[in-house]
């Protein structure tokens, strides 16, 4: 996995940055199959970032990262609090936080410990919704509960565009 969060390099344009697309990507816990088929289409020289939600355990070790490198080229990344993002990556959420992104910078957040209902895919693409408005793009493969239904109203009603799968 790689762990470079390095500004924007040689090899990254500023209209690259301009351009490219943020793709949030909801799953829950057992959506690793459906991740992989889903990141296996993606050509290897696409410039969109992805940025994967995931209901995880605070508690369990995600092997996420080493799973969906052998279905992509793309750079997969574990985020890091107040980390750039940058085209044709794949970033994954850590177990322990929840995410949103602000001036294009993703941030984590802790999870609540005495909530039992925790909801980081609604709380992302709300945040994504308002960051992108009409360029944001949601992709809910699959979720826990209603955990997204939030999110798609949020980027529908900034215009942006989303696929439930």
């Amino acid at each position: 996995m790689t762990e470079n969060h390095s500004p924007v390099s040689s090899e990254t344009s500023v209209s690259t940055l301009t351009t490219s697309r943020i793709i949030a990507v909801g799953a829950s816990a057992g959506g690793l199959e459906a991740l992989k088929a889903f990141f296996q289409n993606i050509p290897e020289n696409d410039n969109n970032s992805y940025v994967v939600i995931q209901h995880l355990s605070p508690d369990y070790k995600s092997m996420m990262g080493e799973l969906l490198a052998k279905s992509t080229t793309l750079k997969i990344e574990q985020i890091k609090d107040n980390m750039e993002i940058l085209p044709g990556r794949i970033y994954l959420i850590p177990p322990v936080n929840n995410l949103v992104i602000q001036n294009g910078m993703l941030h984590l957040l802790d999870k609540p410990k005495d909530q039992k209902l925790n909801l980081p895919i609604d709380m992302f693409l709300q945040s994504l919704a308002e960051f992108k408005k009409e360029q944001a793009i949601a992709i809910i493969l699959s979720g826990t509960g209603s955990d997204g239904s939030r999110g798609i109203r949020a980027i529908k009603e900034h215009e942006g565009n989303f696929n439930l799968l």
